[in-house]
């Protein structure tokens, strides 16, 4: 007896130090597992949700202290009925939990190993089994140091859990088994290999032979029942197997109005600002924001927001902050399993994760100057810009005649803030406001009577990189069509006759025809002249370069 309790004695001393350990790793985590269980669907204690990460710290300090307090032989009584206590506990919520199908993963190996209910209630039952051995053998538990010995150890791992607590609280967990560690590729996560288990599902099909009820259980396949009428499936498929489950399933990066989440993931260089919850998070951390995301930008870094709070808290937190940074949808459990603090970063590569930081360790992230840094980005004008832009398009899309009045009237206050802006900035161009924001007040200018007076300083920006090339090249192609002068690179059409059984489009008449399409290349254009017009006018278009004299006698035609 002697010997099978000493060997228990050590099985179940190693066990709960190594589970406590690895939850102690990351309490965070374990306290939204401790949330599932005191919410409604399963213990109904909502009360306690609040106290969810003192009881997380508490139960796994507690849970280590006492695997080695059962090893050294540390106050047997002490630790065997509160060993005993613990696992009588753990058992009848891993029973109730795997019995009405309530929480997947009990956590308690944390991330690092996954058990389903069942699989977690029986290591417990085993458990329960050992400790009852070493319970009713206790008298064989005897110490392996003197008084004193015993005490020091004992005080000594106390205070080595609740450091180790403290620091992973205040920082991030020391090992990461989540799906999101570093070096990890997201993308990889998400996605299901061509050779992955299938689920596996057994369905039963009712059919009525010679007028009784028979069920046939099958895979799947439909059953051959000779002579039987089929009437119906016997419930919902039960799932046998569930097959091959991605690690990562709910993480997305969405707006209100599209999912951008592979867009993002294919960003070289893109910081995420995590969130869960803005109103939770950490107004330290909050204020912390401001200064690092600013050098990012400017350094070339792309930078989001991701967060489950509505639009409300969003533009709430850049207001109040003054964030350059746009904030994006995702699920809140998601957020919370990416990092463990709010707010948090976590830097991606095209997907994959390069560097993941606690709000507390945030100054000591190193950002590399990128080939695309801004180092003298202006963020008061790249935001006034950024509106500029915004407003510019208002209406324009789909006009009618009421809208297109008030698009006139946000144009000729657009077009008096960038004249403005020009005199007081020059021609706001990438290395001042970034991209695609060097695009506004070329879009004011196209759309007002002010391209004699700036397109010398628009082609002056493009050529040297400011602005795109071909965005100067269809300034300069309208002024000309305005000077009623043939274009240089086809970039403006005409239209008469709205009114008329016959309309006509056409492409303003092109000087130099034959090297029109080598200009155009030349300046950034991925289209010939002919596929352009069919963009612009339709599939059916036929394409002809009409003369200035051509097009003065349509005009005339279309006047009579």
């Amino acid at each position: 007896m002697k010997y099978i309790v000493n060997l228990c004695r050590i099985l179940v001393g190693v066990l709960f130090i190594i589970s406590g350990f690895i939850k102690l790793n990351d309490p965070l985590g374990f306290s939204y597992k401790l949330q599932e269980y005191f919410g409604a669907d399963v213990l109904n204690l909502p009360f306690l949700e609040p106290y969810a990460l003192g009881i997380s710290v508490f139960v796994v300090v507690f849970e280590v202290v006492l695997g080695v307090f059962l090893l050294i032989g540390y106050k047997p009584k002490f630790t065997v009925w509160s060993l005993l206590g613990m696992i009588v506990f753990f058992t009848f919520l891993t029973f109730y939990s795997a019995y009405f199908d309530k929480v997947k993963d009990c956590g308690c190996f944390g991330d690092a190993l996954k058990l389903t209910p069942w699989e977690s209630f029986t290591k417990d039952v085993i458990l329960l089994v050992l400790i009852l051995i070493i319970f009713l053998g206790i008298k064989h538990i005897k110490p392996i140091f003197g008084k004193l010995g015993l005490t020091i150890t004992a005080l000594l791992s106390f205070v080595a859990c609740l450091w180790f607590g403290y620091h992973v609280l205040m920082h991030l967990p020391s090992i990461d088994f989540r799906a999101y560690k570093i070096g990890n590729n997201i993308q990889e996560g998400m996605s299901t290999p061509e050779d992955a288990a299938k689920p596996v599902l057994e369905y039963t099909w009712i059919f009525n032979v010679n007028g009784e009820e028979q069920k046939i259980t099958t895979n799947g396949s439909y059953p051959n029942v000779e002579g039987g009428e089929y009437v119906g499936l016997d419930g919902d498929p039960k799932v046998i197997d569930e097959g091959y489950i991605p690690p990562i399933q709910d993480f997305s990066i969405e707006s209100l109005e599209e999912d951008l989440t592979q867009e993002f993931l294919e960003k070289e260089n893109l910081i995420i600002v995590a969130m869960y919850a803005i109103d939770k998070a950490e107004e330290e951390g909050l204020l912390k924001l401001k200064n690092f995301t600013d050098n990012a930008i400017r350094n070339g870094y792309n930078v989001i927001g991701l967060t489950s709070s509505g639009e409300d808290a969003k533009a709430y937190l850049k207001d109040t902050y003054d964030l350059n940074f746009d904030s994006y949808l995702c699920d809140e459990k998601a957020i919370k399993t990416v990092v463990r603090s709010n707010p948090g970063i976590v830097m991606l590569n095209k997907g994959t994760v390069t560097d993941k930081s606690h709000w507390n360790d945030i100054e000591d992230i190193e950002l590399t100057e990128l080939p695309n840094a801004i180092p003298k980005l202006n963020f008061e004008l790249k935001r006034q810009l950024d509106s500029v832009l915004v407003e510019d398009q208002r209406y324009r899309a789909n006009s009618t005649m009421e809208t297109w009045g008030k698009q006139m009237a946000i144009d000729s206050t657009n077009a008096l803030l960038i004249k403005d802006i020009i005199e007081a900035h020059g021609y706001p161009g990438k290395s001042l406001v970034g991209e695609p924001t060097n695009t506004a007040a070329w879009y004011v200018i196209q759309h007002s009577n002010m391209i004699e007076d700036y397109l010398p300083a628009i082609k002056d920006a493009a050529k040297s990189g400011e602005l795109p090339k071909r965005l100067a090249a269809m300034m300069e192609d309208r002024h000309l069509m305005y000077k009623g002068e043939p274009q240089i690179y086809g970039t403006q059409g005409s239209s008469y006759g709205y009114n008329s059984d016959n309309p006509l489009s056409l492409i303003w008449p092109i000087a130099d025809f034959e090297n029109v399409n080598k200009r155009r290349q030349e300046v950034g254009f991925d289209t010939t002249i002919e596929e352009y017009s069919k963009q612009l006018y339709g599939d059916d278009f036929e394409f002809k370069n009409y003369t200035i004299e051509e097009v003065n006698k349509i005009k005339e035609s279309f006047k009579q």
